[in-house]
């Protein structure tokens, strides 16, 4: 594809220095990985200027460059306003537009993206319908499975998974669209058939400072140019203003009867949820959900009302819900063959992991142990608040390293006992998460409940800016051996 039809798209003022008519092979933003024939694309980032590599992307056989200021050297160059919203337009016009072949569905929030869009995709194919899924666990084409980096892919990455997509014959992608991906615009010219708003609460204040403008990114995805249609969780107050002040349509979903889709009859065990599905003057299903806890019939409900916005029948719905029996690394019971629970889960931030502590305290006999930490270069403020929910909300905690990353992790912990210890609540610290997951089960009672909270389906650990392996479900089994031949 020559230069100027690969920049034809990008929005803004475009100047081109050098042969326009240069042919681009690929496109590529990691100057390590540049072939001959690429344009190379110089990404500002909040650590790195790509536009330092630059002279090694030309030395390697990058024949153009994607810049936010001319540099001196000798390749044609394209100068834009804002090279990773640029970055978007060319990644999507070289891969063919694949978002323009299929039906884009978009879920947003602060927690609850993975689950609804497994939900999603099972109810769509129900509905005989071929699924594709971008998120935080993995990219899914129908059953392949493929691994993910980060919940929302960079533009690169994306349309080439969104071109991988079309070609396979998708009609349906989920995508998980993070507010770090908003702010980002990694999702720039893509346009989704529908855009849905889970819930929002504390997280990621590292990056956007303030809970103010950590939802106004949120709110970027539900302008008329990225969405077509909209569905929310009614229920969270913030969201419904939100969306109101935008004037914009939308399907409400909520437990409150209010809502155009609605549930009641509500009965929660450990096993799952059952409840009666209402679409206000169109229908009624029963519905028997085998995940637990009420933030789980929000994500079923978000699901649904989804699927009803894209014309998805009630019968398809129940069924789709009913057949998924775990998402991985979300309230994901453990097999052990032990006389407590194990259960996983990926909370991490202080509403999550009051949402998972509550809907497991439903269900727990005996004492509920809460084993987790907080990650490494994130946000600080949400850890005293995470000790305090724990001590509040457990019998016992262990609390120990999660990602530590390049930060101390004694730091991290000292931070998060300033708020377990007005709780009352007794609790260990162990900073080894190997050693600290192996004290829990050792001390774990029959009937009660241990909780391993903030790894969810991650399968390492980030120390001092290295990925270490740790899976923990293949931790927990290789300790219940060692326990078991003591």
């Amino acid at each position: 594809m020559k230069l100027n039809e690969l920049t034809g798209t990008i929005p803004g003022k475009v100047r081109m220095i050098g042969d326009q008519d240069t042919e681009i092979l690929n496109i590529c933003g990691d100057s390590r990985k540049v072939q001959p024939g690429d344009l190379f694309i110089c990404v500002p980032g909040l650590h790195m200027d790509a536009h330092d590599f630059a002279p090694q992307a030309v030395q390697r056989g990058a024949v153009a460059l994607l810049v936010d200021h001319p540099l001196e050297l000798e390749v044609p160059q394209v100068v834009v306003e804002n090279v990773r919203l640029a970055e978007s337009y060319v990644a999507a016009q070289f891969h063919g537009n694949p978002a323009q072949k299929m039906h884009m569905i978009g879920i947003t929030g602060t927690k609850g993206k993975t689950t609804t869009s497994f939900l999603l995709k099972s109810i769509l194919e129900e509905a005989g319908k071929k699924v594709g899924l971008i998120g935080t666990v993995c990219s899914m084409i129908g059953e392949e499975v493929i691994p993910s980096k980060l919940t929302t892919p960079d533009p690169l990455d994306t349309q080439a998974m969104l071109q991988k997509m079309a070609e396979a014959g998708v009609e349906y992608v989920i995508m998980e669209v993070s507010a770090h991906a908003l702010a980002m615009d990694r999702l720039a010219g893509i346009r989704f058939d529908v855009g849905a708003f889970s819930n929002f609460s504390q997280d990621h204040l590292d990056f956007f400072e303030s809970m103010d403008s950590y939802f106004e990114c949120k709110m970027r995805f539900f302008d008329p140019k990225m969405t077509d249609r909209i569905v929310f969780n009614v229920d969270d107050e913030r969201i419904a203003q939100g969306i109101a002040a935008t004037g914009r349509e939308a399907l409400r979903v909520g437990i409150r009867e209010g809502s155009d889709v609605y549930v009641n009859d509500i009965e929660i065990s450990e096993c799952g949820s059952n409840f009666l599905m209402t679409w206000h003057k169109h229908f009624r299903v029963s519905i028997a959900l085998k995940l637990a806890g009420i933030f789980n019939v929000y994500n079923a409900l978000l699901a649904a009302g989804v699927c009803i916005s894209l014309g998805i029948g009630p019968e398809a719905i129940r069924r789709g819900l009913e057949d998924v029996r775990a998402v991985p690394g979300r309230i994901e019971l453990l097999e052990t063959g032990t006389p407590y629970r194990v259960i996983l889960d990926y909370a991490h931030s202080p509403d999550s992991l009051e949402n998972i502590l509550k809907a497991v305290r439903e269900t727990t006999k005996g004492r509920m142990i809460a084993l987790f930490g907080c990650g490494g270069n994130r946000d600080r403020a949400k850890r005293p608040l995470m000790g305090e929910i724990a001590g509040e909300l457990a019998d016992f905690c262990v609390l120990t390293s999660d990602n530590p990353r390049n930060e101390d992790p004694m730091e991290i912990l000292a931070a998060i006992e300033e708020g377990i210890r007005g709780t009352g609540c007794e609790y260990v610290v162990i900073e080894n998460r190997r050693e600290a997951i192996k004290y829990a089960l050792m001390h774990a009672h029959p009937s009660d409940v241990v909780i391993l909270a903030g790894k969810g389906h991650e399968t390492y650990q980030e120390i001092n800016g290295v990925r270490h392996p740790f899976n923990e479900k293949i931790v927990v089994a290789e300790l219940l051996k060692e326990i078991a031949g003591k």
